[in-house]
Formats: structure tokens, sequence, C-alpha cells
């Protein structure tokens, strides 16, 4: 009889775990929170969607922990920004642990910016592109076009919602993109910030971006002196940094010039908050 109690209790324990595993939504992997955002309003709730750059971390130099690499296993797909720094240190050794995962780059079609590049002996090096895609209502658009189009691509059944997603998520875009532009109407034109993550939103709203790191390395004496010129001849009175970089040379130009430090997060999941939120600081 308790042999048999027994057997009874292994059976429904493990129809419990069959069930447990049909209800689970199968996952996606992206790289960076503002992505997230995007791919959650398209996906719905279809598929949990995880980030692999955790939230106060750069995406710059971020390494995954191995309980990361073991949950990735995990995903049906990774969707990546482009170019970011992660990827470029990670994304092949990623493929190449995961060989069936597939994996969509939504920065196809973006009309990206890249830096000048340069002679080195007989040979020319590209300039590198600048990453931050995403902080772009204009570039928001072609990201959403691509995240839908990977869905319909992994799950053609569900494509008329996902379709259905993807225009509510442009609404949000545009009504953003309007909302920037109204608090931009009468704002500075320049402004400074220690790490350029704000390139392609200068380039939307015809702003001017002045950093304070150049190439990833803190300014000289002499290149600090530089940039506090430039900024009183371009007339700035604001200076963005960012919880994952060095304040303090920010803080010294500030103190130099009278003029504000505002705290932005370029990272945020909150994509339209904090897009508004670059714009008002703005105004003047």
């Amino acid at each position: 009889m308790k042999k048999l109690i027994y057997i009874l209790i292994l059976l429904v324990c493990c129809a419990c775990g069959n069930t447990a595993q049909k209800d689970e939504k199968p996952i996606l992997t992206v790289t960076l929170e503002p992505l997230r955002y995007f791919t959650e309003a398209i996906a719905g709730d279809h598929y949990q969607v995880v980030s692999m750059v955790p939230k106060g971390s750069s995406p710059e130099s971020y390494d995954p922990t191995p309980q990361q690499l073991v949950n990735l296993s995990r995903s049906q797909a990774y969707l990546r920004i482009g170019y970011i720094g992660f990827e470029q240190a990670w994304m092949k050794r990623l493929e190449e642990n995961n060989p069936d995962m597939k994996v969509f780059d939504t920065s196809q079609g973006v009309d990206l910016i890249r830096g000048e590049g340069h002679w080195h002996g007989d040979h020319f090096h590209e300039g590198g592109v600048e990453p931050h895609i995403w902080n772009s209502t204009r570039n928001a658009n072609v990201i959403a076009n691509n995240i839908y189009t990977a869905l319909c691509e992994l799950d053609a059944a569900h494509e008329a919602d996902y379709k259905h997603r993807l225009d509510s998520l442009k609404q949000i875009i545009n009504q953003t993109d309007a909302d920037v532009r109204t608090s931009l109407e009468n704002a500075d034109s320049t402004f400074l910030i220690y790490h350029p993550a704000l390139s392609y939103f200068a380039r939307d709203y015809g702003l001017k971006q002045i950093s304070i790191e150049e190439g990833g390395k803190e300014p000289s004496p002499a290149q600090l002196k530089a940039l506090i010129e430039a900024c009183r001849k371009e007339n700035a009175h604001t200076i963005f940094v960012q919880q994952e970089f060095d304040q303090r040379n920010a803080q010294l130009i500030a103190d130099e010039l009278g003029v504000n430090v505002v705290s932005i997060n370029p990272l945020s999941y909150d994509w339209p908050e904090e897009m508004l939120r670059v714009a008002q600081a703005l105004k003047r």
C-alpha cells in the first residue's frame, strides 16, 4: 500500500512539473534595458525578455556572470543592439556556445554615425561606429521594425498581435518625438556630456554634443581648458553625467562655468521618460 501511494505521489509531481514547463514562456535575451523596453512592448505576454547588462552596469565594459551564461542556453533568440562594447567583446563567444540560438541585429537599417578614419602606414583604419543608437526617436522606429520582423520569424502564429503592438509602440515613439521637439523650442543648442551617449539625439534635433571623454580616456589639463573655452563660446549651460562614469571632471567644469550638472540615465528601461528628461534639461 505504501509503495502504491509513493508511486501516485511521483506521478502527481511529474504531472505538475510538466504543466509548469508547458506554462513557462519562451525566453528572449537582449543586451540592455532600453532594448528590453522595445522588445517587451511588441512581444507582450508571448515571451519573457531578459537583459544581459543589468541596471547600473556599463554595456561598454560589462562581463556576464557564469549564471547568465548558463541561463542563456535557455533563450530562443538573442536580440543585439548592434555595436556596443559588450557585444563586440562577447557576441562571438555567446553564439559559439549556443549554436542553436538565433541572433538578430536590431541596428539593421539604422543610419549610423561613424568616427573619422585615419591612415596608418600604408593602410586605412575605418572609424568606429557610434553605438548608442537607441537614444533617438528616428532610430527607435527602425529598431521596433527589426524586433517585429524577428518575432514574426520566431512565432508566425502571433504575427497579427505583434503587428498591433508594433503600431502601438510607434505611436508612443512618435508622441515622444513630438514632446521632445516641443521641449526644445526654447532650449540650448549645445550641451556638454561626459560620455558621448547622445550623439544620435543631437543629430535628430540639430544639437551640438561636446564630449568630456575622448576615445574612452580622461581629458588632459590642456583638453579640460579647451572644453571650458568651448562651452563659453557655444554658450552651453548643461553638463550631462551618468552614474556609470566618473563625474569629477564634469563637476570641475561646472564649477568653473557656473552651469548645471544634470544626471541622466540613457540606459533606463523607461525610454520615453528618459528621452523627454534630456530635452527638458536643455530648456532655457
